[in-house]
């Protein structure tokens, strides 16, 4: 992997906007579901919906790294993979926002695979006191983890972070909110806590997660 100039220690979230109107050419085509990263692999899935921004990206990448234009969460992304470390995803995705202009989200994989479960199921929820008022997070870094309809993974993910776990939907998909805060810092750290302890967690853009219940039990 070509190594950057030294930036800032940040953590990077998809703060561009979302581009809304989409290539026709672009939209006709079926990419296949991006892969998941190997275990102990960061990837980035760059948001790059038309051929331009596919052709922009590649022009800005090295020419040894691998890309792969593929579907992620019902949006047309560009995977780019192969890093070992967090510090390197962070610095490759400011770089490509701030040379591209294209928001990336980082994901990584949890160090056991968890099995899936057939039918969906979602975490039970206190009745008294928490009430059903789905809202956008804000502006923020959101740390979402995949339930795998796995309810039973609320507790032991409370105990890892300490707190009390949410329930949002990203992508038109449901997750459990490990952590929401605007501290980069604390962001960076619990991703990594998260992924290195078992849980597939992703790094999200708060201002695109909606929040459908604040504390699941």
């Amino acid at each position: 992997m070509q190594k950057l100039p030294t930036l800032s220690g940040v953590l990077l979230l998809a703060f561009a906007p979302l581009i809304s109107n989409i290539h026709p050419v672009i939209a006709q085509q079926n990419f296949a579901n991006c892969q998941q990263p190997n275990i102990g692999e960061y990837l980035l899935l760059v948001l790059s919906p038309t051929p331009e921004n596919q052709k922009q990206l590649r022009t800005a990448l090295p020419t040894e790294q691998k890309t792969v234009v593929c579907q992620y969460n019902n949006q047309t992304v560009t995977r780019v993979g192969g890093f070992t470390n967090i510090d390197d995803a962070n610095r490759w995705a400011r770089y490509i926002q701030n040379i591209v202009g294209l928001s990336a989200t980082i994901t990584t994989r949890a160090t056991e695979p968890v099995t899936r479960q057939a039918t969906q199921t979602i975490p039970n929820t206190q009745t008294t006191k928490i009430t059903y008022d789905p809202k956008i997070l804000g502006e923020g870094y959101a740390i979402l983890v995949d339930y795998f309809n796995r309810p039973e993974m609320v507790s032991s993910l409370r105990n890892a972070v300490g707190g009390d776990v949410g329930f949002v939907s990203y992508g038109q998909r449901p997750y459990l909110l490990a952590v929401y805060t605007t501290n980069q810092k604390e962001a960076y750290n619990t991703l990594k806590k998260l992924s290195e302890t078992g849980f597939v967690a992703i790094l999200a853009d708060g201002r695109k997660v909606v929040l459908l219940r604040s504390i699941v039990r």
